[in-house]
């Protein structure tokens, strides 16, 4: 696997429909990723350097900078990894919800679900770390693409944009979250699938 950027779009055979499918993955980035997600639970994502992640992954820096030439793109490379693992397991859990309005809900509340219970993913969102989830989130064309793929087909308007905004709005759950799973879908479904579905208007 190659390191990712912030300009690793979808492009490739499945074309932005490939959202879903794991890129060939090279064993030794693979490993490099296992690593530096454990010490992201172990010590939060700002505090984990590139000596850390070679030291725990086993291979040299040489090694490591090989595959990935800065933090950055380190981050970057493991948040589209499980950006896309995350979206293949809600894909499969709704891809039964006909109701566009529903659909929505119930893909953001399993999003929500799966990041907070897997502590390799929520250590992102905590008080010092949320910063850069939010970053590369909100700037990362493959996020964006995922986001896309998730919607209902039924909704097409200006699509891109209304998936970086339902990006955000799980982010900031992620941050902010609310009472609980019932207060959370009740704000979704009072203000979000409204404004995705165009039941809103300006009256």
């Amino acid at each position: 696997m190659r390191a990712a950027s912030h300009g690793d779009s979808m492009s490739g055979p499945g074309g932005p429909g490939d959202w879903l499918r794991p890129r060939r993955a090279d064993i030794a980035a693979e490993q490099i990723l296992d690593a530096a997600a454990r010490l992201f639970v172990e010590r939060g994502v700002t505090n984990t350097g590139m000596g850390d992640v070679a030291r725990a992954a086993g291979c040299s820096r040489a090694t490591l900078y090989r595959y990935f030439p800065n933090r950055q793109a380190l981050r970057i490379a493991f948040v589209h990894r499980e950006a896309r693992r995350v979206a293949a397991a809600v894909a499969e859990q709704t891809r039964d919800i006909a109701d566009p309005g529903e659909r929505i809900v119930a893909v953001m509340l399993a999003s929500l679900r799966m990041v907070r219970a897997d502590p390799t993913l929520i250590a992102w969102f905590t008080a010092g770390d949320a910063g850069i989830a939010n970053e590369i989130g909100q700037s990362s064309e493959v996020i964006e693409a995922i986001a896309a793929g998730l919607l209902p087909r039924t909704v097409d308007d200006d699509r891109a944009r209304l998936a970086r905004w339902l990006a955000r709005i799980i982010m900031s759950l992620l941050t902010a979250p609310g009472r609980d799973e019932t207060d959370e879908r009740a704000m979704l479904e009072q203000f979000v699938v409204p404004v995705v579905i165009g039941g809103v208007t300006n009256s």
